[in-house]
């Protein structure tokens, strides 16, 4: 008539479920931060790779004369440079070009150097022709060159 209460026992496969649901939370976790921190490396990837191919700016090397005339003024007394100046930079434009001119004599001597500024700009990739004045044509000239020294580079 008495009889002692049974205990209940809890099943072991409730237990065994709920360790099951708490590895596989963890590991949806895990996948997920892992693939945020891939996203993450890769788009810090992809920005230092357009930053390597614009690489740094450097005039003397982007921008290249592709043809030179000189003639002198009316008065023969300054030089009229006509220049086609070509960037070759995928990442900077260029202003105020930075230009030196050589006069040479006949016989190898220099006869004057002048340096002056273009104030215009060139895109990259662009090709311009441009006008630079030089004050002075010495007497005596038999070759003449000019070269660009520096410019202001800016980022595209």
């Amino acid at each position: 008539m008495f009889e002692p209460p049974q205990e209940t026992k809890q099943s072991s496969s409730s237990g065994l479920w709920i360790g099951i649901a708490v590895i596989v939370l963890l590991a949806g976790g895990g996948a997920y931060y892992f693939i945020q921190s891939q996203s993450a490396a890769n788009q810090k990837a992809a920005a230092g790779a357009a930053l390597a191919a614009r690489g740094t700016a450097d005039a003397a090397r982007d921008l290249k004369i592709q043809r030179t005339t000189m003639d002198k003024n009316r008065n023969g007394t300054a030089s009229v440079w006509a220049v086609t100046i070509e960037n070759k930079s995928t990442g900077y434009s260029y202003s105020n070009i930075a230009y030196e001119t050589t006069y040479v004599a006949a016989d190898g001597n220099v006869l004057m150097i002048n340096k002056g500024v273009i104030a215009d700009s060139i895109a990259p990739g662009e090709q311009k022709n441009i006008t630079a004045h030089d004050p002075l044509y010495p007497a005596g000239t038999a070759r003449y060159m000019m070269k660009i020294t520096g410019a202001t580079p800016a980022a595209q």
